[in-house]
């Protein structure tokens, strides 16, 4: 049996927990726009998910916290395009572009030294400041 954790987060299967909804889009567009529904809204429930592990979980709602409802739900909507069909396939990619980016491998950072040469450089800089502070001074 193969775990779902190995499996890259766009070779697994999400659609059957996708919520979608329709509305009106916005903007203009004359007589069409005010009666066909082409704005599409994609739902995710991430904590009601089967296929995320607990630690996916909690490292996208971390990630994606500005995108997520009360309900933990990932919200993506798209307007952009004349069809229903076309603004379903553009919020599938971009949910599917977010997941892979929230669930994505973080490098880990190598703490580095500053070189000697940079060291002496950032001494001499601050010596002519101070330098420059001291001539303004008054003299007694």
């Amino acid at each position: 049996m193969f775990s779902l954790n190995k499996i890259k987060p766009t070779e697994r299967d999400f659609s059957k927990e996708f919520v979608f909804s329709t509305s009106r889009s916005g903007g203009a567009g004359g007589q069409h726009v005010n009666k066909v529904e082409t704005k599409v809204e994609l739902r995710f429930n991430i904590t009601a998910s089967k296929i995320l592990s607990d630690k996916e979980k909690q490292k996208v709602l971390n990630k994606l916290k500005n995108q997520i409802n009360i309900k933990d739900e990932l919200v993506i909507t798209s307007q952009t395009e004349r069809s229903q069909l076309r603004n379903k396939q553009l919020v599938i990619s971009k949910f599917y572009t977010l997941i892979k980016w929230a669930l994505r491998k973080e490098k880990r950072r190598v703490p580095t030294k500053p070189t000697k040469a940079a060291v002496r450089r950032r001494l001499e800089t601050k010596q002519k400041h101070s330098e420059k502070k001291s001539l303004r001074r008054k003299m007694i």
